[in-house]
């Protein structure tokens, strides 16, 4: 919003009049201009409180024990077969192509990979 106030401020400046042509905003008239700025404060003022009830709201679901985001496709049984295909000696492109079968998306294999040493140890005894 702040970016729109100085852009109007600008143009203001250089004898240019914002005027809406959905809304009775003119910024060419006094009232206009005091209009525009009470609205322009309002919105600041709502994004402020949006804000701040969202934060509250994930600092209650995290004290309940709740996590954000999606569920992990790759569960612990799952990473495991993935990690045994590694060290048996199968490319992780193909891991990746035999994740399907596991019921995930080949990228949720590499992301399953929490562990990133154990990933690229696998990938360095090849």
């Amino acid at each position: 919003m702040k970016n729109l106030v100085d852009l109007v401020g600008e143009l203001h400046k250089q004898g240019v009049h914002f005027k809406s042509l959905t809304d009775a905003i003119d910024t060419g008239t006094p009232s206009g201009r005091f209009f525009f700025h009470v609205m322009a404060s309002l919105a600041e003022i709502e994004r402020g409180l949006t804000i701040e009830r969202t934060r509250a709201g994930l600092e209650v679901a995290r004290k309940l024990g709740r996590k954000g985001g999606r569920k992990r496709q790759m569960t612990d049984s799952k990473i495991k077969s993935a990690k045994k295909l590694l060290v048996s000696g199968v490319p992780p492109r193909d891991v990746a192509s035999k994740s399907r079968r596991l019921g995930s998306n080949p990228v949720s294999v590499d992301s399953g990979f929490h562990d990133r040493l154990t990933y690229d140890m696998v990938r360095f005894l090849k």
